[in-house]
């Protein structure tokens, strides 16, 4: 089984420096509005589960995950190019490589949501599905670059669970409040 992925995507994570640049990039335009949401009234006034980091955590935290993720795609691609893959290797990779893209867009998809919309349980689903599609490519990934990626993506992976944990909390301690009382509380 081969699978269609248009050039410039097999050609970005050729290149460490394009594949690691990639995730950064789209996470801070994904994230640039995220310090305004986080110091107002609307954030600071939603009840949070326990566990919960502080928010200068985040800042730190995410452009390392970005950096593993886009190491891992290029060790990923180089693997692909290897002439001794076999082809079940071939479709695994290739099809991680297809998730990892897509969980690329439900990462960029989520602060929006999240910070921005304030849709929280729309913010949810999209954790629970980048949580899962990130999992399964990192098990994609596992076997054909013996491993490698596993230790870039793990971080990632556990951080993506860890996230989904909070994202579903804050749905069920701030259920039946809405955006404005959520805002106008004290």
């Amino acid at each position: 089984m081969s699978l269609y992925l248009p050039s410039i995507l097999l050609e970005i994570p050729r290149s460490p420096v394009t594949a690691v640049g990639l995730p950064l990039a789209l996470g801070v335009l994904s994230g640039y509005p995220t310090a305004k949401v986080a110091r107002g009234s609307w954030y600071k006034n939603l009840h949070f589960p326990p566990l919960r980091p502080p928010r200068q955590v985040f800042p730190i935290v995410w452009p390392l995950l970005y950096i593993g993720m886009g190491y891992a795609s290029h060790l990923a691609m180089k693997t692909l190019e290897s002439p001794l893959l076999s082809s079940n290797e071939q479709s695994k990779l290739e099809l991680g490589i297809a998730l990892y893209y897509a969980q690329l867009a439900m990462n960029f998809t989520w602060t929006p949501l999240f910070f921005v919309s304030k849709q929280i349980e729309l913010a949810l689903v999209d954790s629970v599905l980048l949580a899962g599609t990130t999992w399964y490519m990192t098990a994609l990934f596992h076997g054909p670059t013996n491993g490698q990626t596993t230790y870039f993506l793990l971080p990632y992976c556990a951080w993506a669970g860890f996230a989904t944990y909070l994202n579903a909390g804050i749905v069920y301690l701030n259920r039946g409040r809405t955006v404005d009382s959520i805002t106008k509380d004290e």
